[in-house]
């Protein structure tokens, strides 16, 4: 069997599964209904990328896929777009956004590949229906994102337009300014001016990260890890001990802490 013979038949199975007399609840889905499920398939795949699982990604992109075929079988069946359309989308969006590899674009590396491609999509934004499209930048990342792939995506794109820190010691000074900034805030401002600081902080976080090539959800999400990982091993010390952290010292909480540290790293 061809890949193409095995997406169609996946295509056959969920056309099948959204027909009469086919599954009661795929049938009953909607755009909005199934819209956790594509974010949950896709954590589901960063999950097993971090994993090196080989096996367990292909899975998951296999469900990931499925929400895609889902959405275009439910737009089918009103006439206003199929797998087809989509498919066909993606792949002249590829060729357009390409010119150094299908047209006789010359770029020089990554970079230029990345500002060329930015220069693209605010021109396709300007020729979009009516004008109403958002033709800036930093078009393109939707707010329903988590803040800190926000955050990163935004700087990235701003990045890409020519605004931008030269090097990682620049946005360590910012840094330095946002936490000044918010200490001011804290001594004597009210919560929202607060809120306000600590948000720039870690908007300043985020782009230190991008600077030094490291991804600020990926560097939390290992943070947390760590936290959680050292706090178990202290909770299990502070137990075999026969000790109760809420009745502990402050001196004596550092000191199970730094064990803890010791233990798990």
């Amino acid at each position: 069997m061809t890949d193409g013979e095995r997406f169609e038949r996946l295509v056959a199975i969920m056309h099948r599964l959204r027909a009469p007399g086919g599954c009661p609840w795929d049938g009953e889905q909607t755009h909005a209904s199934i819209k956790p499920y594509l974010i949950e398939e896709a954590y589901e795949v960063l999950e097993a990328i971090d994993s090196n699982d080989d096996r367990e990604l292909c899975s998951e992109l296999g469900d990931l896929m499925l929400q895609v075929v889902f959405h275009a079988e439910m737009a089918a069946e009103s006439s206003r777009f199929a797998i087809g359309d989509v498919i066909e989308a993606i792949c002249d969006k590829l060729v357009r956004r390409h010119p150094h590899v299908f047209g006789d674009t010359e770029v020089s590396g990554a970079e230029e590949v990345l500002r060329n491609w930015s220069k693209i999509k605010q021109e396709e934004r300007r020729q979009s229906a009516k004008g109403s499209a958002d033709a800036s930048a930093l078009a393109g990342v939707p707010r329903a994102m988590p803040a800190l792939l926000r955050a990163h995506r935004i700087g990235e794109k701003a990045a890409t337009a020519g605004f931008d820190w030269t090097q990682p010691s620049g946005v360590i000074d910012k840094l330095r300014e946002e936490l000044a900034e918010l200490e001011s805030a804290v001594a004597g401002e009210g919560d929202e001016r607060i809120e306000a600081e600590l948000g720039d902080l870690l908007f300043a976080a985020t782009s230190l990260a991008r600077h030094l090539g490291i991804r600020s959800e990926d560097a939390l999400g290992k943070a947390t890890d760590r936290f959680a990982a050292r706090f178990r091993a202290m909770e299990s010390n502070i137990e075999t001990g026969g000790r109760d952290l809420a009745e502990m010292s402050e001196d004596e909480k550092e000191e199970a802490w730094q064990r803890a540290k010791a233990e798990v790293g």
